[in-house]
C-alpha cells in the first residue's frame, strides 16, 4: 500500500473517530440536559396557581399551555422522552392540577397520570344562617354555579329534599371539591352529613329531653348555637331553654327575634323588636320556633340533646363572651343591671 492511500486510511478513520466523539459529546450533553430538565423545579409564579387539561388534550397540548404560561421554556421532546420513562405516556388525566414551588416535570407528569387533581375546600361556618351559605358559595373559587338562578325551594329540590326547609339542614363542616363541582354537589354532600349526624346524635339523646323529633333538636341546637360559642357554655344554655319549655315558659332569646327581623335587622335590636310578633319571636310566641335559625355544629346539637342538669332559668351576657346564669327573676334582674346596665353593686 502506498504511502498517501495509508496516510488517507489514518485520516478516514481519524475523522471517523471525531465524528463518534462528537456524537458521543453530543448525546451525553443530551442526556445530562435532560436529567437536568426533569429534576429542575418549573417556573411556578402567583399568576400559575394550577394549570386545566381539558378531556382529550395530548402531552403536545399540555406542554404548550405551559409554555405559554412560561412554567416551562422546554418543548414537547423532553416532556415525551420523560412520559416514556416513567411509564405515564398515554395515561395523562384530564382536570386541574396544583402548580406549586418547586414541582419538577417529573412530579407534575406523576401527578397527571395518577390524576391528583387539585381539591379547594369549601367551610360550612357554625352559626351561618342559609343566606349567609349560598353567599358564600357563590363566592367559591372554581365552583360552578348551578343553583345561583334558583330559590330556596326549588334548590332544595333539586339535592333531592324537596319540601324542607333549607335553615339548618347542613352540617357545617369542610367540604373538598375539584373543577368542575357545583355548589348543588356541596349541599346535597352537606344535607347527607347534617341527616346521618342528627339521626345518629338523636338515637343517644337523654330520653328526658321534652323535644318530639330530631327536627326540633335542630331547632332548639340552632339557638344553642347563636347563643354562646363558648364549649362549656353549650349544655348550661340549653339546660335553661329546655327547663322553659318544661314549665311552658316563653324562651325569650333574642336571635330568634332577629331571625325573623331579616334584612330588617341593622345590628342592634330594640325594644320594639321584642314586641313585635314575627313566627320567630319567642317574646311573643310561646315554644320553639317553626324553624332553625342558623347552622347549628354537633357539639351544640349534642348540647341540645344531653342539656345540664340545674335550676337555671335565665342568662344574660357578661361582655367578655361569658354568660351569667340564674334560677330567679330577682337574680337575674340584679345580673342585668350589672352587666347589662352597668350597675354592679
Amino acid at each position: 500500500m502506498s504511502r498517501d492511500k495509508l496516510q488517507g486510511r489514518v485520516r478516514w478513520r481519524a475523522l471517523v473517530v471525531l465524528v463518534l466523539l462528537a456524537v458521543a459529546g453530543v448525546l451525553i450533553y443530551g442526556w445530562l440536559d435532560f436529567q437536568r430538565f426533569a429534576r429542575t423545579p418549573l417556573a411556578v409564579t402567583a399568576q400559575t396557581p394550577s394549570i386545566d387539561v381539558g378531556r382529550g388534550s395530548s402531552l403536545r397540548d399540555v406542554v404548550a399551555e405551559l409554555r405559554e404560561e412560561r412554567v416551562t421554556t422546554v418543548g414537547p421532546l423532553y416532556w415525551r422522552v420523560l412520559a416514556e420513562q416513567l411509564r405515564v405516556a398515554g395515561r395523562l388525566h384530564a382536570g386541574e392540577y396544583a402548580l406549586t414551588a418547586g414541582m419538577t416535570p417529573r412530579d407534575l407528569l406523576l401527578n397527571m397520570a395518577a390524576g391528583r387533581v387539585l381539591q379547594r375546600n369549601f367551610t360550612i361556618v357554625d352559626g351561618w344562617n342559609f343566606r349567609d351559605l349560598r353567599q358564600a358559595l357563590a363566592k367559591a373559587e372554581r365552583l360552578r354555579q348551578d343553583g345561583a338562578g334558583l330559590d330556596d325551594a326549588a334548590l332544595m329540590a333539586k339535592i333531592g329534599a324537596a319540601g324542607e326547609m333549607p335553615e339548618g339542614r347542613f352540617l357545617p363542616e369542610t367540604y373538598a371539591y375539584v373543577k368542575g363541582d357545583s355548589d348543588l354537589d356541596i349541599l346535597r354532600r352537606a344535607h347527607v352529613a347534617m341527616s346521618k349526624m342528627l339521626d345518629a346524635l338523636w338515637a343517644q339523646r337523654d330520653q328526658q329531653v321534652p323535644l318530639g323529633t330530631p327536627y326540633d333538636a335542630l331547632i332548639l341546637a340552632s339557638i344553642v348555637e347563636k347563643e354562646t360559642g363558648r364549649a362549656d357554655e353549650r349544655p348550661r344554655i340549653a339546660g335553661v331553654f329546655v327547663r322553659r319549655l318544661q314549665d311552658h315558659m316563653l324562651l325569650q332569646t333574642d336571635p330568634t327575634v332577629i331571625y325573623g327581623m331579616g334584612e330588617s335587622y341593622t345590628g342592634s335590636i330594640h325594644k320594639v323588636d321584642l314586641t313585635t310578633d314575627t313566627p320567630y319571636n319567642t317574646y311573643t310566641r310561646p315554644g320553639l320556633p317553626p324553624t332553625p335559625i342558623a347552622m347549628p355544629g354537633k357539639p351544640a346539637i349534642e348540647a341540645a340533646l344531653h342539656p345540664a342538669d340545674g335550676t337555671e332559668l335565665y342568662f344574660v351576657a357578661k361582655g367578655d363572651g361569658s354568660h351569667a346564669f340564674s334560677s330567679t327573676l330577682d337574680e337575674h334582674n340584679r345580673n342585668v343591671a350589672c352587666y347589662q346596665l352597668k350597675r354592679c353593686p
